[in-house]
């Protein structure tokens, strides 16, 4: 029986004016019918009204109160009435009702919520079980974040739609049919909604349908995409990149070999970008996955990321760079000689930058690239290039950064490369002593010109004097 509801019906032949058909009285006697629609509780307020694509008035005001009847259990009528007591109960759970104002349609609410509780458990009991990620504790670094009052009832909902979206029982042909274009277009709107919850929720249905409906793949790609380009260049503001990064990894994991030239644009003019905006560190693990999944699928694109980084590499935010740190030794660890030798030489200039930076955090997590084994194989292999690039901030740390623990990490780094190559050591050191002693004698030439200037100034202004 389950399987004719999700699979599609033949119109009901009731009476399209019996309104005891969806579980309350119209007054007057007018029946919404099938115009009745579900809008977003946070979205659409009491009292306002929406028109379908077709032009139809559709209602989103709660009846009067009283009006909503308790409708009865399933169990409680035949099985052939089940189908009809479906419908009517999906359209008790298509009012809106205003959820400000707890007071308010108290008993409306109550009903609603328990509708939507059967709905969810009618479903659920024809279909394979399945993870549920919508109750996920919120980010905690998040102190207080935006809870949608309406959330009692519009949790059942998503809860609904994942449940049939998951269903062995849902038909994908007649499915996408409404879970088409439109509809992922408006789902993907949600998810800058400020509740946890909620996008929680949207994650795992969005994913489900990505999986379930492969002819929607290709749209919901660029969908996302959209929303990416949006976000880095006009508005920097979007409460679900988290979300949808996270979707996206999940992706690119499943991406086939060799990769689409489709998909490596996606990473050049969407993900790397993404780098770019203030806000980057409430999704720069997502992103950073993201990232290191594609150097892991195709490691030839490990000299175009790790450009890239370098490229939105942040000037004045130590703590974003601390992130960027991080990130680089992820794409490392995927690197091959290659590649790597491709970019070297850009890569150790920024990190001969930081670290020299008075920030120890940034300091000590440029040093502890060294730590990680395969990063350390590619410097050994490339130190006749990379030693003398980093040797005098090596120097410059040991003789007077102001942070203990930055100092001793600079020790056992200048130890590492004394042991791989001792001649090659000494040779930079020698290098670094002349230039030190050049730049003594220029300092020494440049203030013994001052004292001449001074001098003769100062003689000038005694004439001057005796003149006067």
């Amino acid at each position: 029986m389950l399987k004719k509801i999700m699979k599609g019906r033949k119109p009901s032949k009731s009476d399209p004016n019996d309104s005891s058909l969806y579980g309350f009285n119209q007054p007057g006697g007018r029946n919404p019918g099938l115009n009745v629609v579900v809008n977003h509780a946070s979205r659409v307020g009491p009292g306002q009204q929406t028109t379908s694509p077709g032009g139809a008035g559709m209602l989103s005001t709660p009846p009067p109160m009283g009006n909503i009847e308790a409708l009865p259990l399933f169990r409680d009528v035949p099985v052939s009435d089940r189908q009809n007591l479906f419908l009517k109960k999906l359209q008790v759970c298509c009012f809106i009702l205003d959820f400000s104002d707890t007071l308010k349609s108290v008993l409306e609410k109550e009903i609603k919520r328990q509708t939507l509780l059967e709905l969810v458990d009618f479903i659920q009991s024809g279909s394979a079980s399945h993870e549920n990620t919508g109750q996920e504790a919120a980010d905690p670094e998040d102190e207080d974040p935006y809870l949608e009052p309406s959330w009692p009832h519009l949790q059942l909902v998503y809860e609904l739609l994942l449940r049939y979206v998951v269903s062995s029982d849902t038909d994908t042909k007649i499915a996408k049919r409404y879970i088409d274009h439109s509809f992922v277009l408006k789902l993907l709107d949600l998810f800058d909604s400020e509740d946890p919850r909620e996008r929680e929720y949207l994650k795992t249905i969005l994913h489900r349908i990505y999986g379930k409906f492969m002819v929607h793949r290709p749209f919901i790609r660029k969908a996302i995409n959209n929303i990416f380009y949006r976000f880095i260049y006009e508005t920097e503001r979007h409460s679900g990149m988290g979300e949808l990064l996270e979707i996206l990894g999940s992706i690119i994991n499943g991406f086939a070999l060799p990769m689409k030239e489709e998909h490596k644009l996606f990473l050049v003019r969407a993900l790397i970008p993404l780098h770019k905006p203030k806000p980057v560190a409430l999704y720069h693990q997502q992103l950073s996955y993201c990232i290191t999944q594609f150097v892991e699928k195709d490691y030839k694109l490990a000299d175009t990321v790790i450009r890239g980084l370098l490229k939105y590499w942040p000037v004045t935010n130590c703590q974003k760079e601390v992130l960027f740190l991080g990130e680089l030794e992820e794409v490392l660890e995927a690197t091959q000689a290659a590649e790597f030798q491709r970019c070297m030489v850009p890569l150790f200039r920024q990190i001969a930058r930081c670290l020299n930076s008075a920030h120890f955090q940034v300091a000590e997590r440029a040093l502890f690239l060294w730590n990680n084994e395969h990063i350390v194989n590619l410097i050994a292999q490339n130190r006749n290039v990379i030693l003398p690039m980093v040797f005098e901030a090596l120097e410059k740390n040991t003789q007077s950064h102001w942070n203990q623990a930055v100092h001793g990490l600079t020790v056992n780094v200048r130890k590492m490369f004394l042991e791989m190559d001792t001649e090659l050591f000494e040779e930079c050191q020698n290098h670094h002593k002349e230039k030190q002693s050049r730049s003594k004698e220029m300092e020494e030439q440049r203030e013994l010109t001052w004292k001449r200037l001074a001098d003769v100034a100062a003689e000038r202004g005694g004439d001057d004097m005796v003149t006067a």
